[in-house]
């Protein structure tokens, strides 16, 4: 079986070519996913809807891991999400912290700046 910090590296990879349908198999069935920002997301079912509409509203998503940190079941990395589409990339910082639970992610939270977003997307 994978460490956590193995499988958290795995997931973040398979962004690049991500679809919700493989995403969502990473997740617990009772899993919380917290862009902090926003409201968090409750249940494996709840995720991939929501997975399927960001996926579709980009040209492709990499996840670029600066760095990572694991202790036991919970996995900190720093990273850029470059979202690409309508002819432009556009980076956004990233502070993810991971728990996993029996191989699969039970809580995923990511801290960004809102208003660098609404910014990057409102031009």
């Amino acid at each position: 079986m994978q460490t956590p910090e193995q499988l958290v590296t795995e997931f973040c990879a398979r962004w690049t070519d991500a679809d919700a349908a493989t995403l969502s198999e990473y997740f617990t069935e009772d899993a919380i996913y917290h862009n902090i920002p926003m409201e968090p997301l409750e249940g494996k079912a709840a995720i991939r809807t929501f997975l399927d509409g960001f996926l579709a509203s980009f040209e492709g998503i990499e996840f670029q891991v600066h760095r990572q940190a694991a202790n036991g079941a919970v996995v900190m990395n720093e990273r850029t999400d470059v979202l690409r589409g309508a002819g432009r990339s556009t980076p956004i910082q990233v502070m993810g912290v991971f728990e996993v639970r029996d191989g699969k992610i039970a809580a995923w939270r990511d801290y960004f700046d809102m208003a660098a977003v609404t910014a990057a997307f409102s031009g």
